[in-house]
């Protein structure tokens, strides 16, 4: 119950908050480009069934050994951790879906100084850190990889949406 509580509760923090920049970005002119609402409705029902699945394999299963599931607790707060970073670079510009606003300035602070996609990063660390943490031995490795592929698809979509609207800033080095 622990565990589904520490997976849930941040989950619908990050819907409510994603929920409210989509509403401010489309009252900007904000656009969701077409290549991304398929991508999306998979990755509405992927995201939380990839946990659900893990934490019904988990119930399933004696449970993992305690340095595992230390291991799964360490790296989910560290992949929380980035993604709220990153969540919070981008302030009222993150939001589940890619919604760009024409002529917006590329974000290049934060963990975006380092990575195109943190956010994705830490979507990939939270899918394995579940799967330490609940022992998920078959469901864990197969939400990594096919949510990786939904990853994958999106990363495409927003790259392009991003590269033919947004201002790049000047290199500051």
């Amino acid at each position: 119950m622990v565990l589904f509580l520490l997976i849930v509760v941040p989950m619908l923090i990050e819907a409510r908050r994603a929920a409210a920049n989509e509403r401010a970005q489309r009252s900007h002119g904000g656009i969701q480009p077409p290549g991304d609402i398929a991508v999306y409705r998979w990755m509405q029902l992927a995201y939380p069934g990839a946990f659900i699945a893990m934490l019904f394999e988990g119930a399933l299963r004696v449970g993992p050994s305690r340095p595992w599931l230390l291991a799964g607790l360490i790296c989910y707060v560290v992949s929380k951790a980035v993604k709220w970073w990153a969540i919070l670079t981008l302030g009222p510009f993150w939001t589940f879906r890619v919604v760009v606003i024409p002529n917006a300035t590329l974000v290049a602070r934060g963990p975006y100084r380092f990575l195109r996609h943190p956010n994705y990063v830490a979507v990939v660390g939270e899918l394995v850190s579940v799967a330490l943490m609940t022992g998920a031995a078959v469901s864990g490795p197969l939400a990594v990889v096919l949510f990786g592929m939904l990853i994958s698809q999106r990363i495409s979509v927003e790259d392009e949406a991003l590269a033919s609207s947004a201002r790049h800033p000047p290199c500051s080095l």
